[in-house]
């Protein structure tokens, strides 16, 4: 049950943090502006354009998944999730078929942007309803396939920058880590298709308009859910960044920003099932509070200390320390969201509250740091955001304790 439902939460992370952790190779072989700092903005942008396809993923797959179940919408969010993965891994690049190239990568993004928009909630749901009453344990399953994933990545992007010349990163060695995702998917879509449905939504009784009933008279709800999902976003992807940040601000060999990321991957793949765990005893909120607080006072230090000390031990010790932090409130979270919305809009509501906060606050993350950082001219900038994300999420959690009464 975790393997068929994580697997594809886990190959949609793969796909997107392998974009984000070669921008900088990507940029040059598809946007290439004559400005290295230009392209790389086009790239990101590039990257966050794909989300703007994540609400409307999130309202066909999620009202998909409450009218006809869970399986039916993961099985079809994973092929189109594998459709968008081939038409990246075998692209032509810009010198090669000019600027057809961009134009198709943004296709392809959009294509994958549309899968994830159901791929979460569907996936979520499945897990939180198989055992209604460790939620927090089953749920934190997806957290920590982003881990195993994470793990991947940053180990194909240490093994490659640190194998291959530049020369060969461009002709070949970034389509490697595509090719690997393509593996994935066949795996995942066979897996998924032997599922049985969840006993909670085989009990319930479904309703023709879940996407009507959410707005409706679930309003708060939803709001909560977005609020409390936009720090987990931010962080997300400025660790998504951190490679390219070293490597550009900090001057560090790709080999050094990657092998750092590894430990972030490790961290959420061994302590989100903790997490999920401790949330059922304890509550979820009290756990993400405190970690999104100490994320908030924490961050402008750790970036300042960076900054100082640009090495490789720096890097390491901040990427372990914010790894925690994330991993604990990022952990906690999926049991909670899927405990905001009844079984009859749960998929609806949550691919609705996660995909509107990743798409406004998280697929723009990397450009807004990037931009904030030229803009600024400081090299601290990234924790800038990550402060104004924390302030959103530590509200809203403060809502969903005095409001809808979670603890």
């Amino acid at each position: 049950m975790v393997v068929a439902a994580s697997i594809g939460n886990a190959l949609e992370w793969f796909d997107l943090v392998v974009y984000g952790f070669f921008a900088v190779v990507i940029s040059k072989l598809f946007f290439p502006a004559g400005n290295d700092t230009v392209s790389l903005l086009l790239t990101l942008g590039t990257f966050g354009v794909s989300f703007f396809m994540r609400p409307l993923g999130a309202i066909v797959l999620g009202a998909y998944a409450d009218r006809h179940g869970r399986k039916a919408a993961l099985t079809l969010s994973i092929l189109l999730m594998m459709a968008g993965t081939l038409i990246i891994a075998v692209l032509p690049t810009y010198d090669t078929i000019g600027v057809a190239a961009p134009l198709i990568l943004v296709f392809a993004r959009l294509m994958q942007g549309f899968s994830a928009g159901g791929e979460f909630g569907s996936a979520t749901a499945y897990l939180a309803e198989h055992v209604p009453g460790r939620r927090g344990f089953f749920a934190s399953w997806q957290i920590a396939s982003q881990g195993l994933t994470t793990l991947l990545a940053a180990g194909f992007g240490t093994l490659l920058t640190g194998s291959l010349t530049a020369l060969q990163m461009a002709a070949w060695g970034w389509r490697v880590p595509f090719f690997f995702g393509l593996l994935i998917g066949p795996v995942a879509w066979f897996i998924r298709t032997k599922l049985d449905e969840t006993p909670e939504f085989l009990a319930a009784d479904t309703t023709a308009s879940p996407l009507r009933d959410t707005f409706a008279s679930q309003k708060l709800r939803l709001a909560v859910a977005i609020g409390v999902v936009v720090l987990a976003t931010v962080a997300t992807y400025l660790v998504l960044f951190m490679p390219t940040y070293a490597i550009k601000q900090l001057g560090l060999s790709p080999s050094s920003a990657f092998a750092a990321i590894v430990s972030i991957g490790v961290i959420q793949l061994v302590l989100s099932p903790v997490i999920g765990h401790l949330s059922d005893l304890h509550g979820r909120t009290r756990i993400m509070f405190v970690a999104g607080a100490l994320l908030l006072v924490l961050v402008l230090p750790g970036f300042l200390y960076l900054v100082a000390h640009p090495t490789f031990g720096t890097l390491l010790v901040v990427e372990i320390l914010f790894g925690l932090l994330l991993t604990g409130y990022f952990a906690a979270m999926p049991g909670l969201l899927s405990e905001l919305f009844p079984v009859q809009t749960r998929t609806t509501g949550m691919s609705l509250g996660y995909n509107i906060a990743v798409t406004v606050f998280g697929g723009f993350g990397p450009f807004i740091i990037a931009w904030l950082i030229r803009e600024t001219g400081l090299k601290v900038a990234p924790s800038f955001y990550l402060m104004f994300a924390a302030v959103i999420s530590l509200v809203a959690l403060v809502v969903a304790r005095r409001k809808l009464g979670f603890k």
